[in-house]
């Protein structure tokens, strides 16, 4: 039968017919419905019309159900359970009790992130939230596309209107083997690292455009010994005794807790950006997500990797002023 059903089908028949076998009566269908019993008539014409067998017979007990009534009464009847789901699960978008959420981060943030999420969640327990890591140029594609709710990230896209939600601040070192000759040295000129090996990620990454722009203004050009694509690789190798690395602090607190790296007492050092939440301004967001954006704006800056005492010197801020 279902193939018997274009699109002429409507709700409005499939209602007149269940509140004519509820009441058994085309007279008191038009009363439940608010409608004229003409239009009742022709609501139950039309869906028999579409259904090419008859669905109601006359009987000394009322208006009864046909065979091929009752298949289309079920139909009718998981047509409004499906609609009622529906609203309920609108409402609870609305009320921000349920929904989805699509985030992303870049690779720097993986650290932090997954508390984040945990924090929120057990606030909001039947909302789900997507995560996707990428490096910067991925997560920006990404924002373009209009695949994510929102981004974690540093900068934002140049070419992207967004909306900016602060997080908290984000420190970068050098970090190196703690046998390294520099180690126990304070105030280290930059221009002492000119010789050294570095360790770095790939183009692309905003860990490697900020320590380009660092050595720049230093006026060195640093030896670049590997690119890699993945921090914790770059902790390891620099562990290993391989080079000395540009790095998040926040990808490291881990390692400078346990010993097994430090971080070099270098002027001008740590540079400290910040973390943001960004959303396409054109971006419609419902309810969960913008919960979550608040969230972040009020709550995430807890979730940031502690990194007080484990980095030494004066702080130079994003604008370059020491604080």
């Amino acid at each position: 039968m279902a193939n018997r059903f274009p699109r002429e089908l409507t709700i409005r028949q499939l209602r007149a017919l269940a509140a004519v076998h509820s009441d058994r009566s085309v007279t008191a269908a038009a009363k439940r419905l608010h409608l004229t019993q003409p239009a009742v008539t022709l609501q139950i014409r039309n869906l028999q019309e579409i259904a090419g067998v008859p669905l109601i017979q006359r009987t000394n007990d009322g208006m009864l159900l046909t065979d091929a009534g009752r298949e289309v009464l079920a139909l009718s009847e998981r047509i409004e359970a499906a609609i009622a789901d529906c609203a309920t699960s609108l409402e609870m978008i609305a009320g921000k009790t349920a929904g989805r959420i699509s985030i992303g981060a870049v690779s720097t943030a993986k650290y932090f992130v997954p508390f984040m999420i945990s924090g929120f969640s057990k606030r909001h327990p039947n909302i789900d939230v997507t995560l996707s890591i990428g490096n910067r140029q991925e997560i920006g594609t990404a924002l373009r596309g209009y695949d994510l709710d929102f981004a974690i990230m540093g900068r934002p896209p140049a070419d992207i209107e967004m909306d900016v939600h602060p997080i908290g601040d984000h420190p970068h070192v050098i970090i190196a083997p703690t046998s390294h000759r520099l180690a126990r040295k304070s105030r280290i000129a930059p221009s002492d690292l000119a010789n050294e090996t570095f360790l770095t990620r790939e183009p692309g990454s905003g860990t490697r455009g900020l320590m380009e722009q660092l050595f720049e203004t230093a006026g060195i050009r640093p030896n670049i010994g590997m690119a890699m694509s993945s921090n914790e690789t770059i902790k390891q190798a620099v562990i290993a005794g391989l080079g000395i690395a540009f790095i998040s602090a926040h990808t490291v607190a881990t390692e400078l807790d346990e010993r097994r790296l430090v971080t070099l007492d270098v002027v001008g050092l740590p540079i400290v950006r910040q973390w943001f939440a960004l959303s396409r301004k054109d971006k419609i967001l419902l309810p969960p997500a913008r919960a979550m954006l608040e969230f972040l704006s009020a709550r995430g800056a807890q979730f940031l990797p502690r990194t007080q005492g484990r980095i030494r010197l004066t702080r130079t801020s994003a604008r370059g002023k020491r604080r």
